[in-house]
Parts: C-alpha cells; sequence; structure tokens
C-alpha cells in the first residue's frame, strides 16, 4: 500500500494545478486509511479518504472525494455511503452543485483528480 500512496503524492507532484497537498497514510496491518486536503490554484480544495482491507491486493471498501470552491460550496462530491439504494449504482453515486445525486461508477483517485483539473483549466 505503501506504493499506492507513493503513486497519490506522484501524480499531485506532476499536476500544474496542486498547490498544496497534505496527505496521510495510516497503516493498520490488514487496513489502510488515506486522507488528505489538496489545494488548487484556484484555492478550491478536494477533501477526501480512502479505505482499503486485505492483504496482497486490497480492496477499497470506503471512499469520498469532496470537491468544493475556496468559499466552501460544494462542486462534487464522489462516496460509496449506503444512503441512495435505489441508484442503479448504489452504493456508489455522485452528489453535484444542484444538489442532484446521481449514479457513479466508482472512481479513483487519478480520475477525480483529472475531472478537477479539466474544470480549473476551462475557468
Amino acid at each position: 500500500m505503501i506504493e499506492y500512496f507513493e503513486r497519490l503524492q506522484a501524480l499531485l507532484a506532476e499536476s500544474p494545478f496542486v498547490h498544496e497537498p497534505i496527505l496521510s497514510f495510516d497503516d493498520r496491518k490488514d487496513a489502510w486509511f488515506v486522507r488528505g486536503d489538496v489545494y488548487f490554484i484556484d484555492n478550491s480544495r478536494l477533501h477526501f479518504r480512502e479505505l482499503f482491507i486485505g492483504q496482497g491486493n486490497p480492496a477499497k471498501i470506503a471512499y469520498s472525494y469532496h470537491y468544493q470552491r475556496a468559499d466552501e460550496t460544494m462542486i462534487f462530491r464522489y462516496d460509496n455511503s449506503p444512503h441512495y439504494p435505489d441508484l442503479p449504482s448504489a452504493p456508489h453515486h455522485k452528489h453535484t452543485t444542484d444538489d442532484n445525486v446521481i449514479a457513479a461508477n466508482p472512481p479513483d483517485f487519478e480520475t477525480v483528480l483529472r475531472e478537477i483539473e479539466n474544470l480549473i483549466a476551462v475557468k
């Protein structure tokens, strides 16, 4: 799992849109918790957490990627909390700025980072 954490650090270091990444990695033998706050050049922020369990090829069992403007209004959030069981992708879903919740495939960190980079580049 340390390789995964190092990969996240490398992705953030390579991004021209990242201003300040603050990451932590907690190794609990059979569970790993990665979390962080990533501040971007437009003062927006990604707050995220990922929980993995298992040996060898750990499975991501919980995640949240919450992206917000500098004024703390949400732009989007992906998560897998089971509070929208009627969605075809349940428990995976995406909250959008217009207070909608839509079906979404479970994203990985890099996909979320690229989505944010595209949003900032369009500004």
